[in-house]
């Protein structure tokens, strides 16, 4: 510990600069400057020269690449289809979850992932999505419908799972409607760059 913290000190700026200030007293010294009192020189300069130093930059945080993010994201997205392949729901909840599955595995594929990963939002709401929205909704189904079949009367949790169904397949076409936009633009500046270029050229 004690090693590792003076191999860090003398790769520091404090020492860094200390020392190239009191290379200048040695070179005051040689030149007959500093006389017999160089020790003091060379000392002086040094510690003045640690002083004004700036100051030690820390590390920035090693966060995760946002391709990382979705190379995970992707295989927790094939856990959850394994997860709901064994899971039966109503015909019209089935289909529900069949149109958002496969808008979600849209916004997954690698075509789009670029645009989408210099979108932090649309990748927390895409994650939520997957990791949290969708197996909650059916697992909560799941749990309802036999309370339900135990003590009828209530209104049927099919129902309910096609609603939260329809809010999540509007938030994931929100955001691919977005990733849309983004391309849009991308599209449009280019087409105004290669006119304005050829303009150029030709006046």
């Amino acid at each position: 510990m004690a090693t590792s913290r003076f191999l860090g000190y003398l790769e520091s700026r404090k020492n860094l600069t200390g020392s190239a200030c009191g290379l200048v007293g040695l070179v005051l010294t040689f030149v007959g400057v500093a006389g017999p009192y160089w020790p003091v020189v060379v000392v002086g300069l040094y510690g003045a020269g640690a002083l004004i130093a700036p100051p030690e930059r820390p590390a920035l945080p090693d966060f995760q690449d946002p391709s990382a993010q979705l190379e995970e994201l992707r295989d927790d997205f094939e856990r959850l289809g394994g997860y709901l392949t064994g899971v039966e729901l109503p015909p019209a909840a089935a289909g529900r979850l069949t149109e958002l599955t496969q808008l979600l595995a849209g916004l997954l594929d690698p075509q789009v992932t670029h645009d989408l990963a210099q979108d932090p939002e649309g990748v927390h709401i895409l994650s939520r999505a997957i990791r949290q929205d969708v197996p909650e909704a059916v697992d909560t189904f799941v749990r309802t419908r036999w309370w339900t079949r135990l003590a009828p009367g209530t209104e049927p949790p099919e129902r309910h799972l096609e609603r939260q169904l329809t809010v999540l397949q509007q938030e994931a076409q929100g955001l691919a409607a977005n990733l849309r936009e983004v391309e849009a633009r991308r599209q449009e500046s280019h087409t105004r760059y290669l006119e304005d270029r050829g303009r150029s050229q030709n006046g």
